[in-house]
């Protein structure tokens, strides 16, 4: 009985210990974070600076030049993978691989970009801070978020524990447009996912009403295009056995079919762009038209997306669409193409539970707990190409305003605050077996 008691003690010692040993790094963690806020906000305003819209394929390599050295200080093994392939900047790759294999808990995949929406020519180009908020292309999407990943990172090296981890990161040149095949422009993404436990997707840290959410779902994103054709010559002749109808009425009885038997739950339909006539020309994502009122238009085009919350919702949504477009009106015929956008990261239970390890960070620190945030609220992203291989959270970097639009800002409090959970989740994460 007493070898039991003592034994029991013993080890109820050892379980306190080792808390302490843990709040202790935590404290160490947090601490860090705080000491280097000021030199981080300004790294963050150096690559802001940079102009890295996507097809400014120089600034993207540039800000990839940036922050390659930081990585390497951190005994990360790095190199630049080259996407002229797919007329794209490349993506940065950054390895630490655990020291002793087994050991190091969950092999963390951190996910982030280097481009912005802002092209070259944008007049929205450079940094300004008014009080707490800093203005600027990329503040929150996401050179904010990538400073973020740093700064916890950091932390780890300061606190003598990064040295027992398991991470890679993937950086890509091409989040905001993707670099087609998909195949090509995210294969290393993909190659990294399959030697990883856990994603963690430094994207926008959502706040709302002053909370702040945990994601682990995004909705997919597709571009569709809809070209119709049909006979033409004098209006009179509208509706007749011979004319027909006309393109532009065949596209309007597509896409009022659409409004009308596509809703569902978690499901979005857009109509972006629609133009008939006597001509049409694309460009791009805009078209061109020509016509006369007493002519029937011969083409017509329309063009969209769809977001849905699992694949299986996109294939089945696809599936309609093109059943409504085969229902030619007379005279006339219609064709409906999909692009290769982003597929869906659906909620799954194994995310819920990483959501779980990071609430408990946010309770060692002090912080309110994270809800869950609906998809509904927020866009495509990078980690739902991999979403199939691993669980993961989908935004734990910056927390601003804007994002994609002239007066993107950041909440330079709030990086601090993300970037301490953030070092803690990921010391919990290279702890788990």
């Amino acid at each position: 009985m007493w070898t039991r008691l003592i034994a029991c003690i013993c080890a109820a010692v050892l379980v306190c210990g080792a808390s302490g040993q843990v709040a202790g790094v935590e404290t160490k963690l947090a601490a860090q974070i705080d000491k280097d806020a000021a030199a981080e906000q300004e790294f963050l305003r150096q690559l802001v600076e940079i102009n890295s819209g996507t097809t400014n394929l120089a600034g993207v390599r540039a800000v990839g030049a940036m922050l390659e050295p930081r990585f390497q200080k951190l005994g990360f093994t790095t190199r630049w993978v080259p996407m002229d392939e797919v007329h794209r900047a490349g993506h940065l790759v950054a390895e630490h691989p655990c020291p002793v294999s087994g050991k190091c808990g969950k092999r963390m995949l951190l996910i982030g970009h280097m481009d912005t929406v802002f092209d070259k020519d944008s007049p929205f180009q450079h940094w300004s801070v008014d009080g707490d908020t800093a203005t600027g292309p990329g503040t929150n999407d996401m050179k904010g978020g990538i400073v973020i990943m740093l700064m916890a990172l950091d932390a780890m090296q300061a606190a003598g524990v990064l040295r027992d981890t398991d991470i890679t990161v993937v950086l890509d040149g091409d989040e905001e447009a993707h670099g087609d095949p998909v195949s090509i422009s995210r294969r290393d993404l993909l190659d990294a996912a399959k030697k990883s436990d856990v994603a963690l997707e430094f994207e926008g840290t959502p706040r709302l009403k002053g909370v702040y959410y945990g994601s682990i779902s995004r909705r997919s994103s597709t571009t569709w295009h809809l070209t119709a054709s049909g006979n033409t010559g004098h209006s009179s002749a509208i509706f007749s056995e011979t004319m027909g109808y006309g393109a532009i009425y065949e596209v309007a009885r597509i896409l009022d079919a659409f409004r009308r038997e596509l809703p569902e739950q978690s499901l979005t339909y857009n109509v972006g762009t629609v133009a008939g006539g006597t001509k049409v020309e694309r460009a791009g994502e805009g078209e061109t038209v020509a016509g006369k009122n007493n002519i029937v238009p011969p083409v017509a085009m329309a063009s969209g997306d769809i977001r849905t919350i699992s694949n299986e919702q996109t294939q089945k949504t696809e599936a309609k669409m093109q059943a409504i477009v085969a229902q030619h009106l007379p005279g006339t015929k219609s064709e409906l193409t999909f692009s290769e956008g982003y597929p869906a990261m659906p909620p799954t239970e194994a995310s819920r539970a990483l959501l779980k390890t990071l609430n408990e960070a946010n309770q060692a620190l002090g912080f309110a707990e994270m809800p869950e945030l609906d998809p509904m609220l927020r866009g495509a992203g990078d980690i739902a190409f991999v979403s199939d291989l691993l669980p993961g959270l989908a935004g734990i970097g910056a927390t601003g305003t804007s994002p994609h639009a002239p007066g993107e800002t950041v909440d330079l409090p709030s990086q601090v605050v993300n970037a301490k959970r953030d070092a803690v989740l990921m010391y919990r994460l290279s702890r788990e077996k």
